[in-house]
């Protein structure tokens, strides 16, 4: 076993430490304003979120689960409606789904982005007809999907777009921010995120107003006014603490992003000439390397020969979902996508980390 220190997926006490004195000035301000639960921290990091991704509305929800269930039902989502999406994700996309009282449906992914594929998008459109009410393209790895392509897809079937962020907070495609490409779309504000709470936290954004006050009105009972319900909503609303904590992230996001692409090309440049698979950003994209997942067919045998050396590595995500006991689906068959979470390993990227500790990985992998 290596006597240096162990290295980790991910680091939130590193982006803590690193933002510290500002993280508790933010909560001390919430301490002594009294106002704990929509107020104003929230509503300035709605603004100040929204501006940064180019201006709209952002509604700060629960998590990003909720976030995800609350923009398909404000998308005209309804039980019983169709929603489709990829598998290799986490479990959270379809419980959001299932939250909606719909059903998911799987479309195949690129084998070489691992994204959802838009040629097998519009197979899958063609077969379900209007049934399928909305499409969830994920964002994964930091890695934007083809939204050009998927969104034209969409468009010549009529079926809405709620773009999944959760790992993509500020990735670009051709000059344009992740999330921005459809009507809703929705963030993760776990911990491990780019842009990462201390606790729950999860946004919905959209440049429609009419949409952005459906949101609303969904995250907190449907009370436009107190205590009277005009459509049945539920309790999701993003506190205060954690408001403050992204206001105080959220100025050095890009920062931060480029930290992660700085490892992610000490990666690429160091395994450039091994066996492995390393990951291929969509064309036109800025991805912001939430993940550096390579692949490999031996990759339980890489994993162990790292964690070996103190180097632990994540499986985003080890069992596609129509493979999980949950929502096992014997009828559906996706190779490509199957393949793919066979093989998948993230190595340890976060801003955290030094290009040293990157070099040490890489050595341990080529060796």
């Amino acid at each position: 076993m290596s006597e240096k220190p162990p290295l980790q997926p991910a680091d939130p006490n590193a982006d803590f430490l690193l933002h510290e004195k500002s993280i508790r000035s933010a909560i001390d301000r919430v301490l002594q304003s009294g106002h704990y639960i929509l107020g104003p921290e929230v509503d300035a990091f709605e603004r100040e979120f929204a501006e940064y991704l180019g201006g709209g509305h952002v509604i700060g929800v629960a998590n990003g689960t909720d976030a995800l269930e609350l923009a398909l039902r404000a998308a005209g989502v309804r039980p019983g409606d169709l929603v489709a999406t990829v598998a290799n994700t986490v479990s959270a996309t379809v419980a959001a789904i299932q939250q909606a009282g719909a059903r998911p449906v799987f479309v195949e992914i690129d084998a070489a982005t691992m994204l959802m594929s838009p040629e097998q998008l519009d197979r899958t459109l063609s077969l379900h007809g209007t049934r399928i009410r909305a499409v969830v393209p994920v964002h994964l790895y930091g890695n934007p999907a083809d939204m050009h392509r998927i969104a034209a897809v969409c468009d010549s079937h009529h079926a809405a777009i709620v773009e999944d962020c959760a790992q993509a907070h500020g990735a670009t495609i051709d000059g344009q921010r992740a999330g921005t490409f459809s009507r809703l779309s929705t963030f993760s504000f776990y911990p491990t995120k780019n842009l990462g709470a201390l606790g729950d936290g999860g946004g919905v954004f959209t440049r429609d107003p009419e949409l952005a006050d459906e949101v609303r009105l969904l995250r907190q009972y449907g009370w436009r006014t107190r205590y009277i319900s005009e459509i049945a909503g539920r309790n999701s609303r993003l506190d205060e603490l954690q408001a403050a904590i992204l206001r105080a992230k959220l100025p050095s996001l890009d920062e931060s992003n480029e930290a992660r692409s700085r490892i992610a090309a000490r990666y690429s440049a160091r395994l450039a000439d091994s066996s492995l698979v390393l990951p291929q950003v969509t064309a036109g994209a800025v991805a912001v390397w939430h993940q550096y997942a390579i692949r490999t067919e031996k990759r339980d045998d890489l994993r162990a020969t790292l964690l070996d050396a103190g180097i632990a590595c994540g499986i985003l995500y080890p069992v596609p979902i129509h493979h999980q006991p949950a929502y096992l689906d014997r009828s559906t068959r996706l190779p490509v996508t199957e393949k793919a979470c066979d093989e998948v390993l993230c190595l340890p990227c976060h801003p955290g980390l030094g290009l040293e500790d990157v070099d040490r990985v890489c050595e341990v992998i080529l060796q």
